[in-house]
């Protein structure tokens, strides 16, 4: 992957002490990220410390939870890099060939954004190409991120507002498999009963976001 563009890595990160160092360090040490941006969103944790420890070329403390769109919209007001490759906080067994992976179709012009199906088991990653594709690794052009009103970019709406915008401009997208990268689940985190609240809410703003963006669409304000 030589003589490409500039590539900006975000990571939005709340409480995510036990996973970031080992991801922002796969990240520095891959090599294929002029910027490696980490925004801490609210945490009360060390995920800042740890980040700057092993090599993110900014990290921004946010002093109050602002929600996973606002701080990747704040990663991305820090970075001019014409490709921008998000990724969640939480992952384990991340590796430089997953990140290669993703940003291959998109370096290739093959794609305009790219999603990474994690490990789920075999027959559940193939099932997950056919759900919305709600993954937080995903390469993009910046026009695709940029191309999003704001108020489409909140929260857990962000994914789908990124994957309404590609197919609506007639935009190519897809997904890699990722196999060995998993995540460390919210049950893990908080306990079964506030990870359950968790889940919920967070499939409730995918959803929301689906809907909201055709009416959107419909209405002429999101075009």
């Amino acid at each position: 992957m030589t003589d490409k563009p500039a590539i900006a890595a975000i990571v939005a990160a709340y409480n995510e002490e036990p996973t970031i160092g080992a991801i922002v360090q796969t990240l520095f040490d891959s090599k294929l990220f002029r910027d490696v941006i980490v925004i801490s969103d609210g945490s009360t944790d060390r995920t800042a410390d740890i980040a700057r420890a092993c090599g993110a070329s900014l990290v921004h403390q946010f002093p109050w939870k602002h929600g996973k769109g606002a701080a990747m919209m704040h990663g991305v007001s820090h970075t001019d890099a014409p490709i921008l490759f998000f990724l969640d906080a939480d992952l384990k067994g991340l590796r430089k060939d997953h990140l290669e992976k993703i940003l291959e179709p998109v370096l290739t012009g093959k794609m305009a954004m790219c999603v990474g199906i994690r490990d789920r088991g075999w027959l559940l990653m193939k099932l997950a190409t056919l759900l919305p594709l709600i993954g937080g690794e995903r390469a993009m052009l910046r026009h695709v991120f940029e191309g999003v009103p704001d108020k489409y970019l909140q929260g857990f709406m962000v994914e789908g507002a990124l994957n309404y915008n590609c197919r609506m401009h007639h935009l190519p997208y897809g997904t890699v498999e990722l196999p060995g990268l998993t995540i460390r689940r919210k049950m893990q985190k908080v306990g079964f009963w506030k990870g359950l609240i968790e889940y919920i809410h967070m499939a409730y703003q995918i959803w929301k976001a689906i809907i909201l963006v055709r009416i959107a669409h419909w209405r002429g304000e999101f075009l």
